[in-house]
């Protein structure tokens, strides 16, 4: 019994030596992040890594390409439109199964949307802004009636909000916030890899999935570990103890893992933006004019040079550089760390140095980084430059800053965008478009200005397009419903013997192309 027991143990070892990416023993990856994840549901989830988690264990009726603006097929096959651009119908494919084997069709897409709208979470925009209602038209058919017409609506159904659920795991009416409260414990999607196992701010463990209806994810299992801070973070890459490395570095870190020739680097130029929020509808900041005077104040070249080492660029709109329609009005029109600007228009509203503006600045200290403090601090030397700004600076962690939005307790604070879809509106309307400034906190409202969304929204023609657009940039410099302050750059590192590490221009970051080079 002994040898028949030592025997099988060297056949296991063989075995694992041979075929180390057999079920045996799965080929593996560890992936490193600082980045925190708050609830596990499509339906309420809104921050950036969590959604990219997402992007890999569900998936939506139409894709991107990997690396790539394009929209391909995903779960539906095709989709017509109506003449009047107000009705979508999906083509779904036929025999997909989720993850528990249970079959996909145009019921669980229909449940799934009327889940998003009857829960009203923090998304939720992205859909009850358009939609009306989803249809059933048959078992693989599944209908879209919009309020309007959407030029850009196949992009939003690529979107994880739209993403189907399984009706029969995910409860209809309750956000949930772990798997655990889920119907058999765990998250079922339709995406290249399932849950295998959760732990909350220390490692989530995800197996290829055997029915994803795409191509086979190169790696078996991504180990995704969370670092308390950048430094850890980077020593363990150093290590090799972690095999790719995403959000967020130290500057100090990306300019070192920059020169390193044993270290691979992913740099990505892309949508990301950076600003300030104010609470629009209540004082003293339901006054524009001390809106502009905050935005005025900020020197943006400052800011980056001093914080990013200049990794980042200054920015003047909400729009981002490289879009469509970006202009630079917010230098134009109230300037650049215009100080003198700032102090005349506080001066207007019955400021001065002995009577400054008292306010408290909201940021929050590890969802964007280990900089995030240098930001809030730099911001407040430049207010208090003006000798009228009085600035007492608060934090609080991510679940919390987000109830305080919702609950109106911060008057100013920073926040960070990651486009949902790749279009000014994401940048715009999501911000000063009414129902989806309350969901952010801001709550802007303006009925001239929702007109001039639903015109940006409607209208195919390009050249009216980006004039709409210029025109509400320079509406933004007068309202002033957020103050842009800096575009940033995006860097992911890995070992040298990891490929298919891509950084695409939608800034998702998908795990099935990434593996280990032998």
């Amino acid at each position: 019994m002994k040898i028949g027991k030592l025997l099988l143990l060297f056949s296991v070892l063989v075995a694992l030596a041979i075929f180390p990416g057999s079920a045996m023993a799965k080929e593996t990856l560890v992936y490193g992040t600082t980045e925190k994840i708050i609830d596990m549901d499509p339906a309420n989830a809104y921050d950036f890594h969590t959604w990219e988690i997402f992007y890999n264990i569900y998936a939506g009726l139409l894709d991107y390409a990997i690396g790539k603006t394009d929209l391909i097929p995903g779960l539906a096959e095709s989709y017509d439109v109506s003449a009047d651009g107000k009705e979508y119908t999906f083509k779904l494919r036929k025999g997909l199964k989720f993850s528990d084997g249970t079959p996909f069709d145009a019921q669980a897409v229909k449940w799934s949307i009327d889940r998003v709208i009857a829960l009203e979470g923090d998304p939720s925009w992205l859909v009850t802004q358009f939609v009306d209602h989803v249809e059933v038209v048959d078992k693989h058919s599944v209908k879209f009636v919009l309020k309007n017409p959407v030029a850009y609506f196949p992009s939003l159904a690529a979107q994880v909000p739209y993403y189907p659920l399984n009706p029969n795991i995910y409860p209809k009416d309750k956000i949930i916030r772990d798997p655990s409260e889920l119907k058999g414990g765990k998250l079922v999607g339709l995406g290249p890899y399932t849950v295998a196992s959760f732990k909350r701010d220390e490692e989530i463990v995800m197996d290829a999935n055997p029915n994803y209806y795409g191509d086979k994810p190169k790696t078996d299992r991504i180990v995704i570990r969370y670092f308390a801070d950048a430094t850890t973070m980077r020593l363990a890459l150093e290590k090799g103890e972690i095999d790719f490395a995403f959000k967020s570095f130290n500057p100090s870190d990306i300019d070192d893992l920059e020169k390193s020739d044993k270290i691979l680097t992913v740099k990505a130029a892309g949508p990301y933006i950076r600003y300030i929020c104010f609470l629009t509808d209540t004082p003293p900041w339901n006054d524009k004019v001390l809106r502009q005077a905050v935005a005025a104040a900020v020197n943006r070249p400052e800011l980056v040079e001093k914080v990013f080492l200049g990794q980042n660029m200054p920015l003047y709109s909400m729009v981002p550089m490289g879009m469509w329609s970006h202009t630079d009005e917010f230098k134009t029109v109230l300037g650049d760390g215009n100080i003198d600007k700032a102090r005349s228009l506080l001066a207007s509203r019955g400021y001065s140095e002995s009577n400054p503006l008292s306010f408290d600045f909201w940021y929050t200290p590890s969802h964007y980084g280990d900089t995030e403090v240098d930001v809030a601090a730099v911001l407040k030397a430049q207010f208090e430059a003006t000798g009228m700004m009085k600035v007492n600076v608060k934090t609080a962690e991510w679940a919390a800053y987000r109830d305080n939005w919702a609950n109106k307790v911060m008057g100013v604070w920073l926040l960070g965008w990651y486009p949902d879809y790749i279009d000014p509106d994401n940048y715009t309307s999501a911000f000063a478009g009414t129902l989806a400034s309350k969901g952010l906190g801001i709550h802007f409202s303006n009925p001239v200005w929702d007109q001039k969304f639903v015109e940006g929204q409607t209208v195919t023609d390009m050249k009216k397009r980006t004039a709409l657009y210029e025109e509400i940039q320079r509406m933004w410099t007068d309202e002033v419903p957020t103050a842009p302050i800096f575009q940033g750059t995006l860097y992911l590192f890995g070992q040298k013997n990891v490929s298919g590490l891509v950084l695409s221009p939608t800034l998702r970051l998908m795990y099935g192309p990434i593996h280990r080079v032998k």
